[in-house]
């Protein structure tokens, strides 16, 4: 009640982590801190130089505002149907971000679920594209051999190499190396 009377109950927001063309990449609701005011929040996150803690409503993890592209108001995005917001006085497409890209700093790319949703996931189209310039020959040859085929090779040792007295351990017992 006393926070309410002095402007300091928590600003609800929407998490924007990437804005693409038509499409807005959603983590969900989130909450901020009313310092020093809710005005001055509320303006700074209208500017969009909001810089602070952003508590998750899901799972309430704490990240910072820098890892986020937008912070808009509840009141400012409508979610309509069929994976559509509107925001900005027009409408968008949204692809939910999963928890694991949250924290992400690269591009994200929409893909779609079963469902017929768009999930967001790390585009990492750019580190295929340097493996693949740095790869300039084919990869080796595999050869298959029949089952303990290399149990000759001069590098592993052979049973009979393992005791020098003949002498095996007795079934179910530890084996005990008293005599060595």
């Amino acid at each position: 009640m006393l926070k309410r009377l002095l402007g300091k109950t928590p600003i609800e927001v929407w998490v924007i982590k990437q804005l693409d063309a038509d499409l807005l990449h959603l983590c969900g609701r989130a909450t901020l801190e009313a310092k020093p005011s809710r005005k001055a929040v509320l303006a700074t996150l209208e500017e969009g130089h909001y810089a602070g803690a952003v508590k998750m409503a899901t799972g309430g993890m704490v990240l910072n505002a820098r890892l986020f592209q937008a912070l808009v108001p509840v009141e400012q995005l409508e979610l309509l149907p069929d994976s559509q917001a509107r925001w900005q006085g027009r409408d968008w497409g949204l692809a939910q971000v999963p928890q694991r890209c949250w924290t992400y700093q690269g591009p994200l790319v929409a893909q779609p679920d079963p469902t017929g949703a768009l999930i967001s996931a790390e585009d990492v189209s750019g580190i295929r594209q340097r493996v693949a310039q740095g790869t300039h020959q084919p990869p080796g040859q595999v050869v298959f051999r029949p089952e303990n085929a290399n149990e000759d090779h001069p590098l592993l040792a052979g049973r009979e190499h393992d005791r020098k007295d003949g002498m095996r351990p007795k079934a179910g017992r530890e084996w005990r190396r008293d005599r060595d």
